[in-house]
């Protein structure tokens, strides 16, 4: 294999970049920003490692989620406050319920880039540049146009969020973040057990550790990437994130993204979906992680309930095939993905992602393998209307009330902590039977 550098991705053919028109003004703008400082630091992208590789040996669950693209209008202090309390709480209902420790990763700080499956769409009857997350351009008709510049407000927005969260933590005590609202589950036929739990989170004494979290998004946009890549002793780390992922679009074995991912020294994330055939697999781990570094790799499963003992069965035999130490999470959203019968509105049934959810845990039970964690798209928002289903009895009629999102829907706030208290009851039923068998 030849010689890595943070360039030689540019060798190798690339799926779902953005290309600029004014060539001059990017290589301006990606000057600048190979200039300014990195977002987190190389010390805790191996502190996440290490946290990704206990929970590969199941000791430790990772909750990881967020909005599907963040936009810049949301970066506020509100909703940034929101977003990770939401992330925070989930974290505290699963180490309550199952007594395991959590890591939780947030979608944020860098997540304004979105894949599309063309370049173009039409528009009441114009073609125009699909909208490709606000770093690349904007929603609206008139700002289509893929845009440089956008590459530099992603990152000041980056930082904005990032400074904000880092503050709020720093000086915040954690039972602010436990204020757990369950009045929406009230339906739940588990409510009463649920309010007792509740009740116990927030009259524990819980350390500041409660608090840590730490960023990733999908690294899409090679060259945004490759500017925020910095040499930290003899290694290469993206400073944007503490974790980037791969998607299930760009994976392709000979592709420019694996070429950028395998000289990284961050935690990376890769999606895995029904296209991915065993040998690819094994291929690409070698790839990735030829050292078999504990923690390295996360693979992120995502193929629809329903489709899961078929597909991860598989998946799961190669990976033992080729030795190499991975960390299992499971994406429960995106092979989930509907359009509303009434009105054309794309959504998701949170019962259809919950179910992928439970397949997943008895699919790893059955094969000797562990499921690490957990990865949604999600808004702390109480009042969004996205997604089908919960104890809160969401329908298609109300999925227009407050619609927000421009890409996937996501979950609300109250189908959040329903889907976590639903994962850690099953957490809890699968450890009490394991030490039973014992």
């Amino acid at each position: 294999m030849s010689a890595w550098t943070t360039a030689s991705w540019q060798s190798k053919p690339a799926c779902q970049m953005a290309e600029w028109e004014d060539k001059a003004l990017a290589t301006k703008v990606l000057d600048k920003l190979g200039k300014l400082p990195p977002l987190v630091q190389a010390s805790e992208c191996e502190k996440l490692k290490q946290r990704l590789a206990e929970a590969g040996r199941g000791e430790r669950f990772i909750i990881q989620g967020g909005d599907c693209a963040e936009r810049f209008i949301d970066c506020e202090a509100d909703r940034l406050e929101t977003q990770l309390k939401l992330i925070l709480q989930m974290g505290a209902i699963v180490e309550h319920v199952t007594g395991m420790p959590t890591v939780r990763i947030c979608r944020i700080a860098g997540q304004y880039g979105k894949p599309r499956s063309k370049p173009t769409e039409v528009v009441d009857g114009k073609e125009v540049m699909s909208f490709k997350g606000d770093n690349i351009n904007g929603f609206e008709i008139k700002d289509r146009k893929w845009d440089p510049e956008r590459l530099l407000q992603g990152y000041f927005h980056s930082t904005a969020t990032l400074n904000f969260l880092r503050s709020y933590v720093s000086s915040a005590e954690p039972a602010d973040c436990t204020n757990i609202d369950i009045n929406a589950l009230r339906a739940s036929k588990d409510y009463a057990e649920i309010a007792s739990d509740v009740r116990a989170i927030r009259a524990k004494d819980s350390g500041k550790d409660v608090m840590d979290f730490f960023t990733a998004h999908e690294a899409m946009q090679l060259d945004l990437e490759e500017a925020l890549t910095r040499k930290v002793g003899d290694k290469y780390y993206n400073l944007s994130a503490h974790l980037v992922w791969i998607g299930d679009r760009t994976r392709q074995v000979h592709g420019a993204h694996l070429e950028y991912f395998r000289g990284i020294s961050n935690p990376i994330g890769v999606k895995v979906g029904p296209s991915m055939k065993n040998d690819e697999l094994k291929e690409l781990l070698q790839i990735l992680n030829p050292t078999k570094e504990e923690g390295r790799i996360m693979i992120i499963t995502r193929y629809g309930a329903g489709k899961v003992e078929a597909m991860l069965t598989e998946h799961i035999k190669a990976v033992k095939e080729c030795g190499i130490p991975v960390t299992w999470q499971c994406d429960a959203v995106h092979g989930n993905g509907i359009v509303a019968e009434s009105n054309k509105y794309k959504t998701r049934r949170v019962e259809d992602c919950v179910q992928e959810i439970l397949e997943c845990m008895a699919v790893h039970k059955k094969c000797g393998s562990i499921l690490g964690g957990i990865h949604l798209e999600f808004t702390g928002q109480k009042t969004v209307t996205e997604c089908l289903g919960g104890c809160e009895g969401m329908t298609e009629a109300m999925l227009t009330k407050n619609y927000e999102t421009y890409c996937d829907p996501r979950f609300n706030y109250s189908q959040s902590i329903e889907a976590a208290f639903t994962v850690a009851g099953e957490m809890l039923h699968e450890r009490a039977a394991k030490r039973a068998r014992k």
